[in-house]
C-alpha cells in the first residue's frame, strides 16, 4: 500500500482513506480520499517522473488527461476522473482528442527518454527514418526475450520494412499504449491515461486501440478519414504489443503475434 504520510506530506493535505486501483507494470496506483474531501489519484514507481512529463506533453498538445498535481521522486499525485461507461459521445471526443494529440509534431521519431512495460524495455532514441525505428526500436527491441522461431521471423520482416512503411510520415505525438484500458470515459467525453509517448506514425495508436477492442464508429469519424494503404500497415503495428504481451504474459499471446506476422507474409 502506499505510504499514506508521503501523500500527505506531498500534498499538505492529511489522507482521509486509500483504495488500491490496477496500475499496470510500472506503478502502483491508488485513489486518496484526503480530509478536506478531495479525492486525487497517487502512482508511485521508478518512472513516474516520465509519465508526469508525457501527460504535461498530451496536455499541451489538446488532449484530455490527467492534470499532475504533484511530483516528488517516485511518487506522482494526478487529478482523478470520474469514469463512466463508454459512450457514443465519449468514442467522438476521443477521436477529436486523438486528432489534436497526432497533429502535435516532433523533430523526429523518437523521444528524449527511454520507457518499459515492466522488463520489456522501450528504446526510443531517435531514427533518421520511420522504417528504420520500427524495426530497430520495436520489432528488434529484444529478440533474445522472444521464442527463436518467432524472433526469426520477426527479424526476416524488419528487414523488408522500407518496402512496407513510409519512409517520412509526420512524426505525430503518440500516447503509445492506446488500449481501451488506457482510455477513461467521462461524462465530458473521454481522457487518456498511462501514456508510453512518443512521435512517429499516427496510425500505430490507432492500430493498438482496435487491437484489443472494438471503439465506435463515432471515433473514426470524429477523426477523420485514415491514409491510403492503411489497411496492410495495421498487422504491421499490431505486431509489437502483440509482442509485447507475449513477453510479459506468455505463450497465450502467440497466436495474436502469428498472425500479425501471417497477414503480412513474414
Amino acid at each position: 500500500m502506499a505510504d499514506r504520510n508521503a501523500i500527505g506530506a506531498l500534498l499538505g493535505m492529511p489522507v482521509a482513506g486509500i483504495v488500491p486501483l490496477h496500475g499496470g507494470s510500472l506503478s502502483q496506483v491508488v485513489r486518496v480520499t484526503l480530509t478536506d474531501g478531495r479525492v486525487v489519484v497517487a502512482k508511485s514507481g521508478p518512472l513516474v517522473a516520465r509519465e508526469a512529463r508525457m501527460l504535461a506533453a498530451m496536455a499541451q498538445a489538446g488532449a484530455p488527461c490527467p492534470a499532475v498535481i504533484a511530483l516528488l521522486g517516485d511518487l506522482l499525485v494526478i487529478d482523478h476522473l470520474d469514469e463512466v461507461r463508454a459512450h457514443p459521445a465519449g468514442w467522438a471526443a476521443l477521436g477529436a482528442a486523438l486528432s489534436r494529440l497526432h497533429a502535435a509534431r516532433g523533430a523526429g521519431y523518437g523521444w528524449d527518454e527511454d520507457h518499459a512495460f515492466g522488463p520489456a524495455a522501450i528504446p526510443n532514441a531517435p531514427c533518421p527514418d520511420w522504417p528504420g525505428f520500427w524495426a530497430e526500436r520495436r520489432l528488434l527491441a529484444w529478440p533474445g526475450a522472444l521464442p527463436a522461431d518467432i524472433a526469426a521471423r520477426v527479424e526476416r520482416l524488419a528487414a523488408r520494412l522500407p518496402d512496407l512503411l513510409p519512409r517520412h510520415p509526420p512524426p505525430a505525438l503518440l500516447h503509445g499504449d492506446l488500449w481501451a484500458g488506457n482510455v477513461l470515459f467521462t461524462q465530458q467525453g473521454a481522457a487518456l491515461i498511462d501514456p508510453a509517448c512518443y512521435h512517429g506514425h499516427a496510425e500505430v495508436d490507432l492500430a493498438m486501440l482496435h487491437l484489443f477492442g472494438r471503439p465506435g464508429a463515432d471515433l473514426a469519424e470524429a477523426y477523420g478519414p485514415p491514409e491510403p494503404g492503411w489497411q496492410a500497415r495495421r498487422p504491421l503495428y499490431q505486431l509489437w504489443p502483440a509482442l509485447v504481451h507475449l513477453r510479459l504474459f506468455g505463450g497465450g499471446y502467440r497466436g495474436m503475434v502469428e498472425g500479425c506476422l501471417e497477414a503480412v507474409g513474414a
